[in-house]
């Protein structure tokens, strides 16, 4: 049994979301209030230019555990969490989208899941109700990422989740990492779990991502398989990769240069350039490797560094 949360803190980004604003304070605070727990309520606006900001600014003044961050322009899901993650004050961590579709309510359990020994619980939304092309393209691009990360999640793509406060101060998210977050998590050796939690139809303005979006994940998707199966190991991928280009352009030459002991030319073969171009690859991968493995040493140096003088801080 993990220690009890004394606070939490809820980060909601936003983008062009103006009426569903008044309504989703609503339920946050009757799901949150009376649970004993010190709350608030980030909304952090991603540059929205529908009038979300006159209706948070309405909500922040009637409402004394809801504060608002704006950022200047529309910087993306990624940073509007940054955003939300480096303001939050509490125990745990509970991200949930704007837009309604999202049950506050189920908020509690998440929280209860935490509590009873979870670092990060990922929402699952079994029965969506989305129209039957979002549902169909979520489920392969599920599926895919679950069998190449390894990571048993059906629902990567849920904004409802609940961290203890320890895992978002370990996240660092460019671009549209945001939906990789348990992936990172459990790279970091964070325990990470999955809950069923209720899906609605949407109430309000129109979902703000197209297909165009699972294609960047797929681009993503290679970032954080090298991030989790090499990042402690680069010279594992790029030096294992450079050695086969390396001696497969030398065997290439090597038959080349017997060719040419033997009176055959070989000086207008497209093989010539082809080995030759090989070695020159295999050495810039290995050096690369060396290079990437020099960078992370020195990155672990100084992070060993730093954990002895918290702890000579500590003593003293």
């Amino acid at each position: 049994m993990a220690a009890r949360l004394t606070s939490v803190s809820v980060v909601v980004p936003v983008y062009n979301e103006r009426d569903s604003v008044r309504p989703l304070t609503g339920e946050l605070l009757a799901a949150l209030r009376g649970s004993g727990r010190e709350i608030e309520i980030i909304f952090v606006d991603d540059g929205s230019t529908d009038g979300t900001a006159e209706a948070l600014a309405e909500v922040v003044a009637a409402e004394p555990e809801v504060m608002t961050v704006r950022l200047r322009r529309n910087f993306g899901k990624a940073e509007a969490l940054m955003a939300g993650f480096r303001t939050a004050t509490g125990d745990a961590v509970v991200t949930i989208d704007g837009d309604l579709q999202d049950d506050p309510a189920e908020i509690p359990a998440l929280l209860a899941r935490l509590e009873a020994g979870a670092e990060l619980v990922s929402g699952w939304k079994r029965d969506r109700h989305d129209p039957f092309g979002k549902r169909a393209a979520s489920k392969v691009f599920n599926g895919v990422t679950r069998r190449v990360t390894g990571v048993p999640l059906h629902d990567l793509n849920c904004g409802l989740k609940a961290y203890r406060a320890e895992v978002v101060r370990s996240m660092a998210l460019t671009g549209d990492l945001y939906r990789y977050i348990p992936v990172l998590a459990a790279a970091e050796g964070f325990r990470v779990e999955e809950m069923v939690v209720n899906h609605r139809e949407r109430r309000h303005g129109s979902s703000k991502y197209g297909f165009e979006r699972y294609v960047r994940g797929f681009l993503d998707l290679l970032t954080i398989t090298f991030i989790g199966r090499y990042r402690h190991r680069p010279m594992h991928l790029f030096g294992g990769v450079g050695l086969l280009s390396f001696m497969a352009g030398t065997l290439i030459c090597a038959y080349l240069a017997v060719l040419w002991l033997f009176g055959e030319g070989i000086g207008q073969r497209p093989l010539l350039l082809l080995g030759v171009l090989m070695i020159v690859v295999g050495i810039q991968l290995f050096t690369i490797g060396l290079v990437s493995e020099m960078l992370q040493r020195y990155r672990m140096r100084s992070q060993a560094d730093e954990a002895v003088a918290r702890v000579e801080r500590v003593l003293r």
